[in-house]
């Protein structure tokens, strides 16, 4: 895997150009932690003050660096990202790899299961869950409850692999040499599908912090935890756009841009790698 990433890097403009703004990003976040404010401490530098030297991207009305307070917000809202993606990779991976090796009366139950989380409509339940929860309301229950939700689409298409692997030579080679289930899954058709985790990743990622800037906007989720969404709804508490304090809100929509920009590229480049007709498509054209 190690190595397809990096002779994707090498070979890939897309690819490139994706790591290199998720890089970026990164960067920024662990900028964090060395911040030389603490991440909810307010009123500690003039507010209203508009980008300038010795606050490069101007400051709130609630007296914070918006440049400091960034690197926070960034950093939190891709944990959050990366928490959920890895949580629903386990699910997806789990009951795509045994529903495909499996097959039968496993695979149908399995799968209806699956089509029936892929039907619900998302935002609605996680609403729901806010105000079910808001009393003990955390980003740990959020991101447990966004996994339990967004597994089902990927884990059909780690399921669609895992039924042409099942049937390939080497799997009964397996079988026969004395293999167990978790064995074969793992050791055998796991290192197949692992481009397609990558691909999935990313998107997940990006949709996973996609709802939480969504719901965090609207005040559905903790509003004393820094996130990009959080500094969007403290500046429109503050109705900052009204006010002209511009900066409070396009510096966040930037940087959460470019992550997202950064993340849709690794994950367009990785399903090219995956499907070679993609490749011949681009050419075609």
């Amino acid at each position: 895997m190690l190595r397809t990433l990096l002779d994707l890097v090498r070979h890939n403009r897309e690819f490139a150009a994706g790591a290199a703004l998720v890089l970026l990003v990164a960067i920024v976040a662990a900028l964090s932690f060395v911040s030389p404010y603490p991440a909810n401490l307010t009123y500690v530098v003039p507010p209203d003050v508009p980008p300038s030297w010795p606050y490069l991207l101007g400051t709130t009305s609630r007296g914070q660096d918006v440049f400091w307070l960034l690197t926070f917000a960034i950093r939190n809202t891709l944990l959050f990202g990366l928490g959920v993606a890895l949580l629903s990779r386990v699910l997806s991976l789990a009951i795509g790899l045994v529903s495909g090796y499996l097959g039968g009366a496993v695979d149908r139950v399995l799968m209806s299961i699956n089509d029936s989380f892929i039907v619900i409509p998302l935002f609605p339940i996680l609403v729901l869950f806010y105000f079910v929860m808001r009393e003990h309301m955390s980003w740990a229950w959020l991101a447990l409850a966004m996994a339990s939700i967004g597994w089902a689409y990927d884990a059909r298409l780690i399921r669609s692999v895992a039924l042409s692997l099942r049937t390939r030579e080497f799997t009964q080679t397996s079988i026969f040499s004395g293999m167990s289930m978790r064995q074969i899954l793992v050791e055998e058709h796991l290192p197949y599908v692992l481009p397609i985790v990558f691909s999935t990743t990313m998107n997940n990622i990006n949709w996973s912090i996609g709802l939480e800037v969504t719901l965090a906007v609207l005040g559905f989720t903790d509003i004393n935890r820094p996130s990009v969404g959080m500094m969007i709804y403290w500046a429109n508490q503050h109705t900052a756009m009204v006010a002209g304090i511009w900066w409070w809100i396009a510096f966040p929509v930037a940087l959460v841009v470019m992550t997202f920009i950064g993340l849709f590229l690794l994950a367009v480049s990785m399903n090219e790698y995956i499907d070679p007709r993609s490749r011949l498509a681009r050419v075609g054209t």
